[in-house]
């Protein structure tokens, strides 16, 4: 498997200038930057598919101006995969070492281990639990001695739920090296200025796109699970030009019934569905 699941080389992100988060979830995140000047920690955020986790990691490590790895768990399939694997070159066997070795031991990057719970093979997983333990260090025969750089801040992203196939439920022990924090989706009112300035669509399209997207959260039989990102695809697609109807098909895959049924209930409750009463503020370099 080349490059382990590899994303992203080491690198530091650009910021997103319309990043909001709550002000609970950054009070969180800046003690855990205080904590990891002391020693490196770990980070466990969980919450529903498309409510902006990897986003999350991503704006952390811009914020601070710290460099960036990002690596899917989901494709591992073997323990030892994410340092390295034994490739044959010009004849002989040779171990190639992969990304993950060099991030750990960069001072002050921020890993991101995407999907934690669906690897391949549960046993995948087994030398993290030295690298993400007090002990910060692995001996592999091919590398030797690794150590976690100071700074390091690890980040795993997971969705937890039966309607996510090929999920597993965490290993307590690993999951007890985490702080844990929860993301949902934005309030409306946010929401509904980051569709504004992110897709370019004015505030009667926002305020119609928020309606059906109230519509589907408040309906559990429509079936259909209506995330961030997907609202983002939705006004994107409005601001090229795109109707309504247009949108929504494209961006959601919904069937003719479910479609006309969303948009039926759009006129009967406009936007009634508020999500919250948390306070979110900027959460940017500025």
């Amino acid at each position: 498997m080349k490059n382990s699941g590899l994303l992203n080389s080491v690198h530091v992100p650009a910021a997103d200038p319309y990043y909001y988060l709550n002000t609970e979830t950054l009070s969180l995140l800046n003690r855990i930057q205080r904590i990891s000047q002391k020693h490196p920690v770990n980070v466990l955020v969980i919450g529903k598919q498309g409510c902006g986790k990897s986003s999350l990691v991503r704006q952390y490590a811009a914020v601070h101006h710290l460099p960036l790895a990002t690596f899917q768990i989901g494709l591992l399939s073997e323990p030892g995969q994410l340092f390295g694997e034994y490739a044959l070159e010009n004849g002989e066997t040779r171990y190639k070492q992969f990304l993950f070795p060099q991030a750990i031991q960069t001072p002050g990057c921020v890993i991101h281990l995407e999907e934690i719970n669906r690897p391949e093979h549960p046993k995948a997983l087994n030398m993290l639990f030295s690298i993400l333990s007090d002990d910060r260090q692995v001996w592999m025969d091919e590398l030797g001695l690794l150590k976690v750089a100071d700074g390091v801040v690890f980040f795993a992203t997971l969705n937890e739920g039966d309607e996510f196939v090929g999920t597993e439920l965490l290993d307590p022990a690993l999951r007890d090296r985490f702080y844990v924090t929860a993301m949902d989706f934005l309030p409306n009112d946010v929401e509904r200025e980051v569709l504004q300035k992110k897709t370019g669509v004015t505030i009667a399209q926002a305020e119609e796109i928020i309606g059906v997207v109230n519509s589907l959260r408040a309906s559990p039989e429509l079936g259909v699970e209506v995330s961030t990102r997907k609202t983002l695809m939705i006004g994107e697609m409005i601001a090229a030009g795109g109707s309504l109807r247009e949108a929504i098909a494209a961006s959601l895959q919904t069937d003719r019934e479910t479609l006309e049924s969303v948009l039926l209930s759009l006129h009967v409750e406009l936007g009634k569905t508020e999500r919250g009463t948390t306070e979110y503020v900027l959460f940017t370099p500025r």
